[in-house]
């Protein structure tokens, strides 16, 4: 292997993770001829099959697998260097890459916003997605610092605590249990639940909760963004377990309740979270002390019941 270059490992890195050679020059910015090409050369240096093609799509071979792997440590060790003379250079400057899971962008954009006008010559790239998407992510080395709840047990990482985090029940504001305090769990059992899909954060604070409580609710719609959530809840088709921070305007604006169960807020924390065995560049280093140092000051404010 030689001879192989950086560009074969790229495009060989962008056919696998898009799945196909159409999605990589597209990615990449160059012909589906010009990937294929550059597989070619990488294949017949390798002497191994890197990929498989069947009708859903491109996946890598065993070796291909191994390939890949190199190619993140090959990037990550570039991303390091690169820290290392930026801060020798001294400079504000770069490209952050952040994950914000998905019930974070209820705060985290602020937070952003802010860090962004008090740090001018950063380029910052925001990826918003659910828990595994974010966690891949990291992974991969696609993102460098990532605000989220329970950081990965899966992954080596740095987590700094931003804030609490509390999770509730909402209703509309005609439902029966709307003006009753100390519900009893056990009443839960009637209801019907709007949640999250499988892979999200929220859903398994609830599922745990549910379970710790040998309770099991009917699981009525399974909805894939809190938006949606909260707008089948106020259309009265169901309770849901939620954020607290998602819904702090319309328990504001009393379009949605927050219903006092026993047991409940679960409070959980919000954190920064990063790689241990990377080294942040500049700028992704200026973000997680910005989180960890302001990012509270940028939480919801909401009325508990």
């Amino acid at each position: 292997m030689r001879n192989v270059t950086l560009k074969q490992l790229r495009v060989f890195a962008a056919v696998v993770r898009t799945g196909s050679v159409t999605g990589a020059a597209q990615r990449l910015n160059v012909s589906p001829p010009a990937v294929t090409l550059q597989m070619q050369l990488l294949q017949s240096q390798v002497g191994l099959p890197l990929v498989e093609r069947s009708s859903s799509g491109t996946t890598p071979t065993d070796a291909g697998r191994e390939l890949l792997a190199a190619v993140e440590r090959i990037e990550a060790i570039l991303a390091d260097c690169g820290a290392v003379l930026a801060a020798l250079a001294g400079t504000e400057r770069g490209t952050a890459s952040v994950g914000v899971v998905s019930t974070a962008k209820y705060f985290a954009p602020r937070a952003l916003a802010a860090f962004a006008r008090a740090h001018p010559g950063i380029d910052l790239r925001i990826t918003v997605g659910n828990r595994a998407d974010i966690i891949s992510g990291l992974r991969h080395y696609e993102i460098d610092v990532a605000v989220m709840g329970r950081p990965p047990e899966e992954l080596d990482v740095a987590a700094t605590v931003i804030g609490d985090h509390p999770h509730v029940i909402v209703a509309p504001p005609d439902h029966p249990l709307a003006r009753r305090s100390a519900i009893d769990p056990k009443l839960l059992e009637a209801e019907t639940f709007l949640v999250r899909e499988p892979g999200s954060g929220t859903r398994s604070l609830m599922e745990r909760f549910f379970a710790r409580l040998d309770i099991a609710p009917r699981i009525g719609m399974q909805i894939g963004s809190n938006e949606t959530i909260k707008q089948a809840v106020i259309a009265g088709l169901g309770i849901a377990f939620i954020s607290g921070h998602t819904v702090e305007a319309e328990v504001g604006t009393s379009r949605l309740v927050i219903l006092n169960v026993k047991g409940l807020p679960i409070t959980r924390q919000w954190y920064i979270v990063h790689l241990r065995q990377r080294q942040l560049m500049p700028a992704a280093s200026a973000i997680r002390t910005f989180f960890a140092n302001e990012g509270r000051r940028y939480l919801p404010k909401i009325m508990l019941a």
